[in-house]
């Protein structure tokens, strides 16, 4: 019990002294005691939550060096940033480093010289890195983004399969798990993927306040809408936008830039360098943003992302969580904004229905996606819906989301649905969407006419809804799995079991269609808090520059210098002695001895001229 009382404020004063926080939040006190004490731990914590700490002070407390298994190079190189700022020797091995600097780290862990070591599961696996970790003193293992290992996850990684070996090969050295993501199924193979059956479970819920999440359905302009959310929610902020193409990427960001807005793109067919170069941008500058497939974004460390955008429908619920966790990491307002459409549907079904996978895997994609197209189309509080399917739970409607702050309308669409489920049948289940809408509004055209669908029952019997209506109700009901679409048929829609109760009668509640607001809303729920005074301001703006002109010197992001939480707090508290500057969050004593008196001599000389 001595011993454990010693770890633990050890713990805290490492918390205080080299962190510059206080207090531990949510479990991470729990986390660290029991890492510290030589325990597995299994984390699922939301981002933006604290996970590095968990086993950063472990590592701190603990003999020997910790070993964080990490899957992105980008990840490593600020998490090893931010530690050296803090005075802690970090480094990583990873495919960036050359074969010299590669030596010059083995030679550092050979003479104990490092606290951590960041590596790619690839690096890790290879024999002679396995020999390597037998023959120095280990800490711990950190399994960083460890839902990497589910084969049903959204980033599978063959390598993390193998990390079981650590288990094997050093049974008395403790190991963390963690993820931002996992449902129940995830969780559990995690479990078993990594030899985790004893391991204490830390669960901190997987709720972000600060996100507001909003969906709305593409109105055939999904560009005019994204410049008018950006435009009137986050001018010159940084943000994500995800697309599903990487022709798309390219078209928009180019767009938004001839708008005048700061956007790079971002996928997998440019080259290395330049991919880089853009990543580096987005962490290093303000204000700028991202158009990006979903090859962008894991591991990314920004905490001032303002909004994720998705202009088209993610394939799961797994994968929208992650790309919108990505937004608000500094527990400031940010939004998750989607636009998504009846083509999305069409295009990852058809994904889905060509991919070379088991018809088991394709069955358990099919459901994600389902799942995905239900969270869009519900009409109660979308974040009591996401927390569930996690297995997490909310009792209150949020109050933060599109329909607690907007309910969406409801109609008696059963009339509507049977003639639409009526005209698929009519036509002969060989039909797309818009031919499907152009029988029911009566259209006169020359392939109507050439398959005799003009004199079928259906014929321009569907004129109260406009051809965008229709084609909401077709998603819909698609959504709902009344209507399939057959791929193999070039997206021929096709009648579902599901679909015979309605025909004969039974209810149906439909959304009805948003149209999308033209105007600028407000932006209380969505704005970062605004200072009290021009002077406030004015400082806020001045510790920026300055923390931007250290940043570029050094070449790391700004953040990691200090957040902007940090900042905020050295702005409305004002420190004038390195006293009270030690006490605001997020300057330990390392960054006090580095950058105080700077940061005190602007703070003062402001408070002087004001």
């Amino acid at each position: 019990m001595t011993n454990e009382i010693a770890t633990s404020g050890k713990a805290r004063e490492i918390l205080k002294q080299v962190f510059g926080y206080d207090d531990f939040r949510s479990q991470q006190r729990q986390i660290v005691e029991q890492l510290c004490n030589g325990q597995d731990a299994l984390v699922l914590m939301p981002t933006g939550g604290g996970k590095s700490l968990c086993y950063q002070i472990p590592s701190l407390v603990r003999e020997g060096v910790g070993i964080i298994i990490s899957p992105l190079i980008a990840l490593m190189q600020d998490q090893v940033d931010t530690l050296q700022q803090l005075g802690i020797a970090a480094a990583y091995l990873n495919s960036s480093l050359t074969g010299q600097e590669v030596q010059q780290v083995i030679q550092q862990l050979h003479r104990g010289e490092l606290q951590m070591l960041y590596i790619a599961p690839e690096r890790l696996m290879m024999p002679q890195t396995l020999a390597l970790l037998s023959q120095i003193e280990v800490a711990l293992f950190a399994i960083d983004e460890a839902h990497c290992v589910s084969q049903w996850g959204h980033d599978f990684r063959p390598e993390y399969i193998q990390l079981s070996v650590l288990h094997e090969r050093f049974p008395h050295i403790p190991r963390i798990a963690l993820t931002a993501t996992a449902d129940m199924a995830t969780r559990q193979e995690i479990i078993e993927r990594l030899s985790l059956q004893h391991a204490t479970l830390f669960n901190s819920g997987f709720d972000r306040p600060n996100i507001r999440y909003s969906i709305s359905e593409n109105s055939g302009n999904a560009r005019d809408q994204l410049l008018r959310f950006i435009q009137n929610e986050h001018r010159d902020e940084a943000g994500i936008v995800y697309c599903l193409s990487r022709k798309r990427v390219d078209e928009l960001a180019s767009w938004l830039c001839h708008k005048g807005l700061n956007a790079l793109p971002y996928h997998a067919r440019l080259g290395t360098e330049q991919r880089r170069t853009h990543q580096q941008r987005f962490l290093r500058e303000d204000g700028i943003i991202m158009v990006a497939t979903i090859a962008f974004g894991m591991g990314i460390d920004k905490p001032d992302v303002r909004f994720v955008a998705h202009l088209n429908l993610p394939k799961s619920l797994e994968a929208y969580y992650q790309e919108t966790g990505r937004a608000g990491r500094d527990g400031q307002p940010a939004d998750a904004w989607m636009l998504y459409g009846l083509q999305d549907v069409i295009v990852l079904r058809q994904m889905q229905q060509q991919s070379e996978a088991s018809e088991r895997y394709k069955r358990v994609e099919q459901h994600k996606l389902s799942a995905m197209l239900g969270f869009c189309e519900i009409t109660s509080c979308r974040r009591q819906a996401l927390l569930s399917y996690f297995g997490d739970h909310l009792d209150a409607p949020c109050g933060n989301c599109d329909t607690c702050l907007d309910p969406p309308k409801t109609w008696d669409a059963t009339t509507a649905a049977q003639k639409a489920l009526s005209c698929v049948h009519r036509t002969g289940q060989r039909f797309g969407v818009n031919h499907l809408v152009d029988v029911l509004m009566g259209k006169e055209s020359e392939r109507i006419t050439r398959f005799g669908h003009h004199k079928v029952s259906t014929y321009a019997i569907g004129k109260e809804l406009n051809t965008q209506e229709w084609r909401h109700l077709f998603r819909q009901l698609i959504s709902r799995g009344l209507l399939s679409v057959d791929i193999e048929g070039h997206g021929a829609i096709k009648l579902n079991e599901a679909a015979r109760p309605i025909l004969k009668g039974e209810t149906l509640q439909l959304r009805k269609l948003k149209k999308p607001a033209k105007g600028s809303r407000k932006r209380d729920k969505g704005s970062v808090e605004a200072f009290a005074t021009p002077e406030e301001n004015a400082l806020w703006e001045r510790l920026r520059e300055y923390r931007k002109e250290l940043a570029d010197q050094q070449g790391v992001p700004p953040f990691v210098i200090f957040h902007d939480s940090t900042l905020r707090e050295m702005v409305i508290s004002r420190p004038s002695t390195l006293l009270s500057m030690g006490q605001i969050t997020g300057v330990g004593a390392k960054k006090l001895e580095r950058y105080g008196a700077d940061f005190i001599e602007i703070i003062t000389t402001a408070h002087g001229s004001g």
